[in-house]
C-alpha cells in the first residue's frame, strides 16, 4: 500500500512533534520543517529512510518556494508552525502585531498556496490548518493572537469551498489548552504594560503563565484525532480538540445567536421596500 507523504511545519516540539511521531507510527512518510540545522541533523539521523526534515522559517517566503519545489509529491499538508502572543490591544505595537501575522497568517498562507498546485494536479489531498478555539472566540489579552487565527480560519473556510470540488479537503483544527510548550517561559508578550488593563489583559497574562504543565489536553490523543480525521471518509471542516473548546466555541455561538435575535427587526428594516 502506498504511503502518504505528510508535510508538517514546526515539528520541533508540541503538537507538531507528536503528530509527526504518530504519522510515522501509522506507516506514512513525514517531511518536517525545523528552524535550526542541529535539529534537522538530529531528526534525519534518527529517522533515516522513514522521514526527512528540512530547514525552514515559514516567514521566509522565498525559502518556502524552494522547499516546496523540491518535494515531488505531498498528500497531506499540516500548517502547524506558528507563535503565541499575549497583551492588550493598546499595549501591542504594530511591529509585534506584524511578527505574529507573519508566522500565523502570511507564512501559513504562502505554504498553502505553494502546495495546492501539487494537490490540484492529482485532484486529491488534505490541507490541515492548526488553528485554535481562539480562532473562533476572542479573549482579553489574547486579541492579536486571536486576530491571526481568525484570519487563518477566514481564508481556510473560503478555500474549502474553492478546493473541495477539486477533491482536496480542508480541516481546521481548533485545540484548546494542550500540555505543550505553548505557554512556557518563551511565550511572546507585549513589551508595553498599561496598568488600566491589569484586571483584564493583565489577568489573562498571569493565568496563561500559570497553566503551563497543567493543561487538560493530551498531545498524543490530539495527534490520533487528526490522523483519524485525515484517514476518514467523512471529514468535517472543523475539528475541536479538548473539553475547553466545546465550552468556549458554544459560548461564541450563543453570543452571536443572541445578537441576531436581538437585532432581527432592525436588520430587516434597513433594506429597500419592494
Amino acid at each position: 500500500m502506498k504511503k502518504n507523504v505528510w508535510l508538517i511545519t514546526g515539528i520541533s516540539s508540541g503538537l507538531g512533534k507528536t503528530l509527526a511521531e504518530s504519522v510515522l507510527e501509522h506507516g506514512d512518510y513525514v517531511i518536517g520543517t525545523l528552524r535550526k540545522q542541529s535539529q534537522v541533523n538530529n531528526f534525519n539521523t534518527k529517522y533515516s529512510g522513514k522521514a526527512h526534515a528540512v530547514l525552514l522559517d515559514i516567514t521566509d517566503h522565498k525559502a518556502t518556494e524552494k522547499v516546496i519545489a523540491a518535494i515531488p509529491e505531498i498528500d497531506v499538508l499540516v500548517n502547524n508552525a506558528g507563535i503565541g502572543f499575549v497583551g492588550a490591544i493598546e499595549e501591542t505595537s504594530i511591529a509585534e502585531t506584524r511578527s505574529v501575522f507573519e508566522a500565523n497568517f502570511f507564512g501559513t498562507l504562502k505554504m498553502t498556496q505553494e502546495v495546492l498546485p501539487k494537490m490540484r494536479a492529482k485532484r486529491k489531498g488534505h490541507i490541515v490548518q492548526i488553528s485554535s478555539h481562539g480562532g473562533i472566540k476572542a479573549f482579553a489579552g489574547f486579541g492579536i493572537y486571536n486576530a491571526s487565527k481568525f484570519a487563518l480560519e477566514g481564508f481556510s473556510e473560503a478555500m474549502a469551498q474553492e478546493i473541495g470540488p477539486l477533491g482536496i479537503r480542508t480541516i481546521i483544527v481548533e485545540p484548546g489548552p494542550f500540555r505543550t510548550e505553548f505557554a512556557a517561559k518563551g511565550l511572546p508578550e507585549a513589551q508595553k504594560v498599561i496598568y488600566d488593563y491589569a484586571d483584564t489583559a493583565g489577568a489573562f497574562r498571569s493565568k496563561l503563565k500559570g497553566v503551563h504543565g497543567k493543561q487538560e489536553g493530551d498531545p498524543k490523543k490530539a495527534a490520533k484525532a487528526i490522523l483519524d480525521m485525515v484517514h476518514s471518509e467523512n471529514t468535517t471542516l472543523r475539528l475541536p480538540l479538548g473539553k475547553v473548546p466545546l465550552t468556549t466555541i458554544q459560548m461564541k455561538l450563543d453570543s452571536v445567536q443572541a445578537d441576531l435575535d436581538h437585532h432581527t427587526k432592525t436588520a430587516e428594516n434597513t433594506v429597500f421596500k419592494s
